[in-house]
């Protein structure tokens, strides 16, 4: 049995690293196949040595196997921390949590979260629009109603902004409130199914511009969106 590693060029997003993986396994010789987008390579278990001409034939053209030397494992790279891959969330949270707080000096809590919600979106449908091309990929990969209606991809920022909008200028709330409700469970949903399906693919709640891995931390920012919309409803309808 043989265990190695090669760099792959090319890779930009979570669907291209399901993309090399799956043309990896084609190959017969192939056990086990661990594509890394971060760090740019494949770590590969075999049944016997697979010549790097034949992984070159496997992928398409967009990728390259470029390790000269295949079969000769490398000392194992330094993952970042925990901290480092989650520091750009963490940071636009400070940031909006900042402005709602600000905003709402002198108001009440519900007018806050209100605030919050709409930055919220705002500053999240933004970054999805910076790689707009790459974002509906990656988003079908773990939201089961974008991997339904691969369309709704493509307008779930747009959606983000108009619910922004709505939470900000206070219009048509109880309808705002329900429509976060309702999308976000569904991607919390294909969250907590990814994790405990243990698969490293990018979150695309920052877009594709930011490479963020899918985290507890993910769930975490939905649930409080989610717990924050029904607190909302229970204050203002209920």
């Amino acid at each position: 049995m043989e265990r190695f590693k090669i760099k792959i060029s090319g890779m930009t997003c979570s669907s291209c690293v399901e993309t090399v993986t799956n043309s990896i396994e084609t190959i017969n010789e192939v056990i086990k196949v661990e594509v890394s987008l971060e760090s740019g390579t494949a770590e590969i278990e075999a049944k016997d040595p697979i010549p790097l001409k034949k992984i070159k034939s496997a992928l398409p053209s967009k990728f390259k196997a470029n390790n000269h030397t295949p079969y000769e494992i490398k000392t194992a790279e330094k993952k970042p921390s925990y901290f480092s891959q989650l520091y750009p969330l963490i940071l636009i949270l400070f940031y909006i949590s900042t402005t709602a707080i600000i905003m709402n000096w002198e108001s009440n809590f519900e007018d806050l979260m209100i605030d919050f919600m709409g930055i919220f979106f705002i500053i999240f449908s933004f970054f999805k629009f910076l790689d707009y091309k790459s974002f509906p990929k990656s988003f079908s990969m773990y939201d089961p109603l974008a991997k339904l209606i691969p369309i709704y991809g493509w307008f779930y920022p747009i959606i983000e902004t108009i619910l922004g909008l709505m939470f900000l200028f206070r219009f048509q709330l109880f309808t705002a409130i329900l429509i976060t409700i309702f999308l976000l469970s569904i991607t919390t949903y294909g969250v907590i199914k990814t994790l405990r399906n243990k698969k490293e693919i990018q979150c695309a709640c920052l877009g594709t511009a930011i490479k963020l891995p899918m985290t507890v931390a993910t769930l975490i920012e939905n649930g409080i969106m989610i717990l924050m919309a029904i607190a909302s409803f229970i204050n203002m309808y209920v």
